[in-house]
């Protein structure tokens, strides 16, 4: 097979060196650069057993996101690898643009998220609220914004 000129082939520890730099920056950066906001796509972290998890990921496909899930029968690793504070946990952990988003997240606060692009590390809705997406929805969440030193603040409130 002929090869350019001018190009050379890429050797085997340079492509080593590629898989194991991308392997060590961690789960964040394994989704690629594309942004959610113009590719709308999610990565979601749940036990392969959870229906509220499974609903919230639909509600996410009927609204026009590409998500891929990842079960894992233990999913404290992966909150503990992204770095999200224990007490903004629920029972899923998605990525989507570089962001965390814990739990029941409404869908108007993820596009609001990857649109504008704040300083923050992610959002999360903490714990189970039962009128949210997934859940029962339709109820009106507060939407904690969070960022790596552990401050968190009100991001917005909206409804499920």
């Amino acid at each position: 097979m002929a090869r350019d000129a001018g190009r050379k082939p890429i050797s085997r520890r340079l492509a080593l060196g590629a898989v194991a730099g991308i392997t060590a920056t961690g789960v964040l950066a394994s989704f690629g650069p594309v942004h959610a906001a113009e590719a709308k796509t999610m990565r979601v972290y749940k036990s392969p057993t959870c229906g509220c998890c499974e609903r919230w990921v639909d509600y996410l496909r009927a609204s026009g996101w590409t998500v891929e899930v990842v079960n894992l029968q233990d999913v404290s690793s992966i909150k503990k690898q992204v770095g999200l504070l224990p007490q903004l946990a629920a029972c899923h952990t998605a990525i989507a643009d570089g962001y965390v988003i814990e739990g029941h997240v409404p869908l108007p606060a993820i596009e609001k998220l990857v649109t504008e692009r704040p300083d923050v590390h992610g959002i999360a809705v903490p714990g189970m609220p039962q009128d949210s997406p997934g859940m029962r929805g339709g109820g009106v969440q507060d939407v904690l914004a969070f960022t790596r030193d552990g401050q968190t603040h009100l991001y917005t409130r909206v409804a499920g």
